[in-house]
């Protein structure tokens, strides 16, 4: 059986656990970048019946979590300007 790319991978590691660009990148040995840009190609080939779960970033000091980007881990928070910004958790559920 031929070897699974780094996205099936990805997809399969979402399945089991939510978890974010961190550990996926610990994980599979690629760059936070790589993950959010594998991230961006399961949610595009989702199989019908399972949908790609995003739980947005959220600043630890204020608690916003109205970013416009919800996939990518922003480096401020735009009503506090605080760096202290969680990254986006991700799941894939049926």
């Amino acid at each position: 059986m031929p070897e699974r790319t780094t996205r099936e991978r990805i997809a399969d590691a979402l399945r089991a656990q939510p978890r974010d660009a961190s550990a996926l990148a610990a994980e599979f040995d690629v760059t936070r970048a790589a993950v959010y840009d594998h991230i961006e190609h399961v949610s595009r080939s989702v199989p019908e019946g399972q949908q790609l779960l995003v739980a947005p970033p959220e600043c630890r000091d204020c608690g916003f979590d109205g970013f416009d980007d919800r996939i990518n881990t922003p480096s401020r928070c735009p009503k506090c300007k605080g760096e202290n910004v969680e990254e986006p958790t991700f799941v894939i559920e049926a």
